[in-house]
């Protein structure tokens, strides 16, 4: 974090950037950070959501692995759900409750495509390793994925007339060091024929978070390079 924010710093020379280590799934952890930002700042304007155990396929994360459906431990759903589902709330209700008493602020809850479509479980596999020992994305990634859009569109309406605007954004298909055979295969599934690169997200992010976007709310942005719409 501390090297994050010394990099953002020389990129943005002025900026004023503060970082916090915290337990999303605690309340009293996220007051904690909301009432050092607001005794710093006397506001909070923008809120995303974006943390997950997110299954990659290029970082060995414990929940992609070769456990099917079947035996998936409801430990790891019980988890997945705490931090993309619980923590996306929490965070909602602590700081999204400040904007809507300040009167204005916006909410970006991140999604996936695979809030939209299941995941093509065929991507994963690899040839000559047994069905039991096969890589699977699990379930909970699906869930949260799906809920967070559910979160997004009752908030919305929600806080509909008190200034706060709440969106969905739908990244998709992030290439990130993945092996060469697995960009192979998703990207046949990509219209566009490629995978994301991250920079491609910042202009839509400033947008949804900017006064460009004010009369957009309880939206969904899908940037897929058109793979949900095959």
């Amino acid at each position: 974090m501390e090297r994050t924010k010394a990099d953002l710093e020389k990129a943005y020379p002025g900026a004023r950037i503060e970082t916090f280590v915290t337990d999303i799934t605690s309340r009293d952890a996220l007051c904690q950070v909301r009432d050092a930002l607001l005794s710093k700042y006397g506001h909070i304007d923008g809120l995303i959501n974006n943390a997950a155990n997110n299954p990659k396929v290029e970082g060995g994360s414990k929940n992609l692995g070769a456990i099917q459906f079947h035996n998936f431990p409801v430990e790891m759903w019980n988890e997945d759900i705490a931090v993309g589902l619980t923590g996306s709330l929490l965070c909602a209700q602590v700081f999204g409750q400040v904007m809507a008493e300040q009167g204005k602020g916006v909410i970006i809850n991140i999604s996936s495509d695979y809030g939209i479509i299941a995941p093509n479980q065929s991507i994963y596999r690899k040839e000559g390793v047994p069905e039991d020992q096969q890589i699977v994305k699990p379930v909970s990634y699906s869930v949260v994925k799906h809920g967070i859009m559910g979160l997004t569109k009752y908030l919305a309406v929600y806080w509909a007339k008190k200034g706060v605007r709440v969106n969905t954004l739908c990244p998709a298909s992030l290439e990130n060091g993945q092996d060469p055979a697995f960009v192979q295969k998703i990207s046949q599934l990509i219209p566009m024929g490629r995978m994301s690169r991250p920079d491609e997200y910042v202009g839509t992010v400033l947008y949804m978070l900017s006064d460009a976007s004010s009369y957009m709310t309880g939206a969904t942005v899908v940037l897929d390079g058109g793979r949900t719409i095959w």
